[in-house]
């Protein structure tokens, strides 16, 4: 669990941001959460809504009965798409909240770390 946070100054018109060691500033989003991958956040969010789509076309494939290459090959597609996301998740978190806890050093730059690294081994497996 992260050390809380603490506020600094906003920028104008913004909401109060805040400065968690290893979490760098982050901006608190509806319901409190708070969130570091906030540039791609609207890219993210269409991206899996197409991915939702994608599923929903899968779903009505095997509901029509569509042949079954068909069907794999769109769920490979859809595979691969949420892929894409996981990587680009993955590089956002190395760049902002991973660097900035090395930046920081000691035990907070060692868990993240070893959260990142659990994080790439899950999905090496997937």
């Amino acid at each position: 669990m992260p050390p809380p946070a603490r506020a600094v100054s906003p920028a104008a018109g913004a909401g109060p941001a805040y400065t968690v060691p290893g979490y760098g500033n982050m901006r608190v989003a509806k319901g409190g959460a708070v969130y570091g991958y906030a540039p791609g956040k609207e890219d993210y969010l269409n991206r899996l809504r197409r991915i939702e789509g994608q599923v929903r076309g899968l779903q009505r494939m095997v509901e029509e009965d569509k042949y079954c290459i068909d069907i794999l090959t769109q769920v490979s597609a859809t595979t691969r798409a949420l892929q894409s996301v996981a990587l680009g998740l993955m590089e956002d978190h190395l760049s902002h909240c991973v660097t900035q806890a090395v930046a920081e050093g000691g035990d907070v730059a060692a868990a993240k770390v070893r959260e990142a690294s659990d994080a790439i081994a899950r999905l090496v497996r997937s």
